[in-house]
């Protein structure tokens, strides 16, 4: 992922067991800083939880597209 550049926008899952934590998706973003995140697959998962993590990362904006 490092080797990851411009990226305008990424999408992550972030569920367990089978996709990543909140902590795995930010690492990985923080990884190839994409402009803008979606997380998505997120389920019983709070994304806010991720915003919080990146919260100090500049440049990298998370959305949120709540389930209806």
């Amino acid at each position: 992922m490092n080797r990851l550049k411009n990226i305008d926008i990424a999408f992550l899952p972030m569920n367990l067991p089978y996709t990543m934590t909140p902590q795995m998706v930010a690492d990985a973003a923080k990884a190839f800083e994409p402009k803008i995140l979606y997380p998505y697959h997120y389920g019983q998962t709070n994304p806010q939880m991720l915003v919080n993590l990146l919260k100090a990362s500049k440049g990298i904006e998370v959305r949120i597209r709540r389930m209806r």
